[in-house]
């Protein structure tokens, strides 16, 4: 009786999932196989080799590759200041990272591109400084910029949570036994982290990916990632079917990714112990 009223408890998420969630897929799957008067085709996932299709998809993965590494290094040694502050600045100091994104994603990008603009406060400052004006706006650099400065906290709080559980006897220990802090960074800190850093990745890499609503602001429409192809499809030509047949190809990246990364996860921790 208990175990039949918990799965009562989970019925309205159930629901969520099949509403929200499995409709659309089915729906996206239905549309990526089938022409406009519902007979089944390829055509629709094999017009990602089309010359401007393929583009896209490789600048994107470029963008959401030059971002997730440039959000690791950034964040590992932010991480790690973190964890060895004092517990009260410590908690301040996440709170400083989680609070830009309290505030609406595309604000947040409209106040980049005002910034970064030629008659902007950064060049103004520039310019008063005698120093020479930045000209990234409407640039895969202004792109990639906007990218790194949305999904950094996603890469900082995973590896921070995973160093916060390493217990200090262990790092003790280490020393006691002759091992200098280049042996433990590599040999303990690296390994037993691991597990947050898979997670950063993925968690930065999957929307820097399908990510389109940056690339349209600071992009000026010169930067064409495969999420600008697929919304332009769906809202501009009205065309779903290219557009289902182009999310399915990019999905298959997105899963694949994951997958790659979780095998990656494990090994790391398994080597750990």
């Amino acid at each position: 009786m208990r175990n039949l009223k918990r799965q009562l408890l989970a019925g309205p998420y159930l629901l969520w999932m099949a509403g929200f969630i499995l409709l659309p897929v089915v729906m996206i799957l239905y549309y990526a196989f089938t022409t406009t008067s519902g007979h089944f085709t390829m055509l629709n996932i094999t017009s990602i080799s089309a010359s401007i299709h393929l583009k896209s998809l490789l600048l994107s993965l470029k963008l959401a590759l030059v971002c997730t590494i440039i959000c690791l290094v950034l964040s590992y040694p932010l991480a790690m200041i973190l964890n060895n502050m004092k517990l009260k600045r410590q908690g301040f100091i996440v709170f400083v990272f989680i609070l830009p994104m309290w505030m609406n994603f595309m604000l947040r990008i409209l106040a980049w591109k005002m910034l970064l603009s030629n008659n902007g406060v950064i060049n103004t400052l520039l310019e008063t400084l005698g120093l020479p004006a930045l000209d990234i706006l409407n640039t895969p650099s202004a792109v990639v910029f906007c990218m790194v400065y949305d999904f950094l906290p996603f890469m900082i709080l995973p590896i921070y949570n995973a160093m916060s559980r390493i217990q200090k006897d262990i790092l003790e220990a280490a020393k006691d036994l002759g091992a200098g802090n280049i042996i433990i960074f590599f040999k303990i800190i690296v390994p037993l982290t691991m597990s947050g850093v898979v997670s950063g990745i993925i968690m930065v890499f999957v929307p820097a990916l399908t990510s389109f609503a940056i690339s349209d602001l600071l992009g000026g429409g010169k930067v064409l990632l495969i999420g600008n192809v697929i919304e332009q499809a769906f809202m501009q030509e009205y065309n779903w079917n290219l557009g289902s047949g182009l999310s399915v190809v990019l999905m298959i990246f997105v899963i694949a990714s994951m997958a790659l990364m979780s095998s990656k996860g494990e090994e790391g921790g398994a080597s750990v112990w």
